[in-house]
């Protein structure tokens, strides 16, 4: 039997995740699942990939507000809404797509400038932004994203995890791969095969494996980057030059899902 044993969204893209016993999933994903991210004065955004220090900035949310803090220095936090009110618009740029944002206030965007040490900004995807996914792969109100990579939620398995720790001389936890869903049981790399499961009457479709990046060789801890684990998972999980862990899923309706609901799967 698979099991749903993780819950994790990212308020902010590229900052500290929230581990839960509960979300709703919507259109975009999980509920408040990177709807904000930091841009730059070009207005394109910023990740760990160029950033590592964004790890050290880490979130929590308190009735309407996110809290931002940063680890280094837990004294030192701000505040920043779920869903902002009215404020002024611009154009951002998240990979190739261009979309319309909110810009959150003065002094939240000079107090990122200054953890960062980079004149920067943070934003908030409306509900009226409309990013489209790929029409390869999802269609209709639940083909759209949020501010994350490529697709609304990432499924990892623990047992891949457990393998690929078994490969590794220090092993190391979930959070280096940015997971929204985790599920205990199967066999290593099940998530690769998986086209149709449920979870708690909702349909979700796994789309396209995800490839990986330099963000999972970035401590979450430390925002110290090595060579793990990449240079191992380079020898046994590479396919056309991209080096791949976890599968990239969509919805296909809203609703309520728990840590310990059955996963069932059905192709």
């Amino acid at each position: 039997m698979l099991q749903l044993s993780g819950l994790i969204i990212y308020p902010i893209k590229s900052l500290g995740g929230i581990s839960l016993a509960s979300s709703v999933v919507t259109s975009r994903g999980l509920q408040y699942d990177r709807r904000w991210m930091l841009v730059d004065e070009h207005n394109t955004f910023l990740t760990q990939r160029e950033h590592p220090q964004m790890a050290l900035l880490k979130t929590a949310i308190d009735k309407e507000n996110i809290i931002i803090y940063d680890s280094a220095n837990g004294d030192d936090t701000i505040l920043l809404p779920l869903i902002p009110g009215s404020a002024k618009t611009l154009l951002v740029k998240v990979w190739d797509d261009v979309c319309e944002a909110q810009v959150a206030e003065n002094h939240v965007n000079d107090w990122f400038s200054k953890k960062l040490s980079i004149q920067c900004k943070a934003v908030y995807m409306p509900d009226s932004s409309k990013r489209k996914l790929n029409t390869n792969y999802a269609t209709g109100p639940f083909g759209i994203n949020s501010f994350s990579d490529d697709y609304p939620l990432l499924l990892i398995g623990q047992a891949s995890l457990n393998d690929l720790n078994s490969r590794l001389e220090i092993p190391l936890p979930m959070n280096r791969f940015r997971p929204n869903l985790v599920f205990t049981g199967g066999m290593p790399y099940q998530e690769d095969d998986i086209k149709e499961f449920v979870i708690n009457g909702i349909n979700f479709y796994g789309v396209k494996l995800c490839s990986r990046c330099m963000i999972t060789c970035t401590s979450q801890e430390t925002a110290e980057r090595g060579k793990e684990p990449l240079k191992t998972l380079a020898t046994y999980r590479s396919m056309n030059n991209k080096i791949n862990f976890g599968q990239n899923v969509i919805s296909e309706k809203e609703g309520l899902i728990h840590v310990g609901d059955t996963m069932n799967i059905i192709v």
